[in-house]
């Protein structure tokens, strides 16, 4: 039997709706529109693209938005005045700053230039180690995501056995403390494996809940799953492929066609993870304009 589809664009749809007329029933109660601003170094195509994405979904959930485009050359110094600039703006509740930038910019200085109570990418070091620690905070996107299309699909994670393969900060290491707190869609038994486990399938086999975040095309087999796991795909991959218009198509990080039938539920790509990232950046934008996270 084919594994249970999770679609990722319905749920995001549903939870973008919700953000809609949370915002609105902030602005009409508190008189607050929620504002996000977008610092973009560079034309890197890619990141025009997710801007682009970005802003019109603050447009559909009714938030003020301003996008600032720098050229490649600018200095490190302009991005942080800027950002001191946005973090001193009532309007502005959440900035982000799209990665990467340039290599004469320091991303860990930029990104803890931003207020943290601003962060709404949850990369700031004072929202990592609340998250860690397990305290209220502004949660990165992609995690939250994932943790989001586990609870609106019905899967438990209380007490089962998640495996993440990756170790990123943007995906693994905060996934893994995500699901292990106390907690809906949490409290799970947690497994981070990665390059130096040598045979990933010793650890991926064990798994309940498998998400396969270290951006190697088709790279987790059916002979890596167990029968009915939930397998959460993270990877954007770009493939040749000469049928397509484009010459290339966009794959996982899981070999969809041969695990989907041993699979219990599974994330496709395109159309799983991606869209809810952009979703719960709306969401965290507006917590950040509620601001209730941070009242310890």
């Amino acid at each position: 039997m084919a594994a249970s589809i999770i679609d990722g664009r319905a749920i995001a749809d549903a939870i973008r709706g919700e953000v809609r007329q949370a915002s609105d029933r902030l602005t009409s109660t508190r008189g607050i529109t929620p504002g996000l601003a977008f610092i973009l170094v560079g034309e890197n195509p890619a990141s025009q693209a997710y801007v682009r994405m970005k802003g019109k979904g603050c447009e559909e959930a009714g938030f003020y938005s301003v996008t600032e485009r720098l050229h490649e050359s600018v200095s490190e110094g302009e991005v942080l005045r800027m950002i001191d600039r946005f973090n001193l703006d009532p309007r502005i509740h959440g900035i982000l700053v799209q990665l990467p930038l340039p290599p004469h910019i320091r991303e860990a200085r930029v990104i803890r230039a931003i207020d943290f109570k601003k962060d709404v990418d949850g990369f700031h070091p004072v929202n990592v180690g609340r998250l860690v620690i397990g305290r209220p905070c502004l949660r990165p996107c992609t995690p939250l995501g994932i943790q989001e299309l586990l609870i609106r699909s019905g899967i438990e994670t209380a007490g089962r056995h998640v495996v993440v393969i990756g170790r990123s900060n943007i995906v693994g290491k905060p996934v893994a403390n995500l699901l292990l707190q106390k907690g809906k869609g949490a409290n799970a038994v947690v497994t981070v494996v990665h390059s130096a486990a040598g045979d990933l399938s010793r650890f991926t086999l064990q798994a309940d809940i498998l998400i396969a975040a270290m951006g190697r095309a088709r790279f987790v087999t059916a002979g890596m799953v167990k029968e009915g796991a939930a397998v959460i795909d993270v990877g954007i991959n770009r493939i040749s492929d000469p049928t397509a218009k484009s010459g290339y198509r966009i794959v996982g990080d899981v070999d969809y066609d041969g695990v989907c039938p041993k699979a219990g539920h599974i994330t496709p790509v395109p159309g799983g993870v991606g869209p809810m990232t952009i979703a719960m950046l709306l969401g965290n934008t507006l917590s950040a304009a509620a601001g209730t996270l941070y009242d310890d």
